[in-house]
């Protein structure tokens, strides 16, 4: 619909173009042909001026419907060009090149004003200075974004500031009435399993998201990197339908450390000084953690814990997908994708067989079991 919209407008815009042309072109026509086309008739428009006037209408509006397709087509195509770049572009760059380019061209038109007046070049004076300027504003405001950022926030009405050494345990985090206090950190807030472990009321205490945490939820959704702005927006969508399904047990406090730059630092400081568990599929931040004496739950860790068991005697009927890497073997796959390697079951590919299984293997990529067919 809006495309064939434009493409009428377009069609209209060049037929009414070419009407104008034609009525300016009359006189010279006039001219040439030695007779009056211009000349005063009937409404004060002779039968040559109408018929020309429709002539060249009809003409340019042919022309028009046969080029708006194409313009219309590399309008959006330009269109989509342009969007995709600036979906890849933070928001605050393009604020910062806007207003740089906004201050050259108030320079540029400042400059240019006088030289306007001068005969020929002067028109021109103007439009040059402000296509220099505006290109010069954009890369130095790039440049300077830092700074810029910096004085606006200057000039914005200052936060109060906050108490000096406020008492954590004060508040949410003071609250005893339960086992312990979890830190969410980011990691856990965007693979959502935790609201499944809610659900199924696994968690006590309350579950507190501190402020940088959610500082860095979304610096990660402003990212210009797709995969990182997408991971960030879907923690802040999970942790909103989190805090709405869950209001008495979320909680998110303001406790942060300037000293100190890392994230992942900090939930470690918070955690000792408040008494809290850390919550986290981090392996990293998770051994950090443990090496400082803070207690540590992790979601991959929990979800390995609670896999079906089998020891070795059990029998289990198994889908046997493919063949094994040894000869004879054939691999098949649990419900919870714990692989079986099944000796003797390769001539059985593709069919369901009852195994015994043999031995159980834990890796550190999960659980390996090794068994062989079961004969009745």
């Amino acid at each position: 619909m809006l495309r064939t919209f434009i493409r009428l407008t377009i069609a209209l815009l060049i037929a009414l173009a070419g009407l104008i042309l034609i009525n300016y072109s009359l006189p010279y026509l006039s001219e040439y042909l030695g007779y009056d086309l211009h000349g005063s008739a009937i409404f004060g428009l002779s039968l040559a001026h109408v018929i020309m006037g429709v002539m060249g209408l009809v003409i340019f509006f042919w022309l028009a419907l046969v080029l708006s397709p194409f313009i219309t087509d590399r309008l959006f195509a330009f269109g989509e060009k342009v969007n995709s770049t600036f979906s890849k572009t933070p928001t605050s760059d393009i604020m910062i090149v806007v207003f740089g380019i906004a201050l050259g061209l108030i320079i540029a038109n400042l400059l240019g004003a006088p030289f306007s007046h001068l005969p020929i070049v002067g028109p021109f004076i103007p439009i040059v200075l402000s296509l220099i300027f505006s290109v010069v504003g954009a890369q130095l405001a790039l440049r300077r974004h830092g700074d810029i950022a910096a004085f606006f926030n200057r000039l914005s009405i200052k936060r109060p500031e906050r108490k000096p050494g406020p008492n954590i345990m004060d508040g949410p985090l003071g609250d005893r009435l339960y086992s312990g206090n979890k830190l969410l950190d980011t990691s856990v807030i965007i693979d959502g399993r935790i609201m499944d472990i809610i659900a199924a009321g696994f968690l006590e205490g309350k579950l507190v998201l501190p402020s940088f945490v959610l500082q860095e939820l979304q610096r990660l959704s402003d990212s210009a990197d797709s995969l990182k702005r997408a991971k960030g927006r879907r923690g802040l969508d999970l942790f909103y339908d989190l805090q709405n399904s869950y209001k008495q047990q979320v909680v998110v406090v303001e406790n942060d450390y300037d000293d100190i730059p890392d994230v992942d630092s900090k939930l470690v400081r918070l955690a000792k000084e408040a008494a809290c568990i850390i919550m986290t599929n981090d392996y990293n931040l998770n051994k950090v953690a443990e090496i400082q004496g803070v207690k540590v739950l992790n979601v991959n860790e929990l979800a390995n814990a609670i896999k079906p068991i089998l020891s070795n005697g059990d029998e289990v009927s198994v889908y046997l997908v493919k063949e094994g890497k040894e000869y004879g073997q054939a691999v098949a796959y649990l419900e919870d994708g714990t692989m079986i390697v099944v000796d003797g079951g390769r001539r059985f590919v593709g069919s369901r067989q009852d195994v015994i299984v043999t031995s159980v293997l834990q890796t550190a990529a999960g659980r390996l079991i090794f068994a062989k067919l079961l004969r009745r």
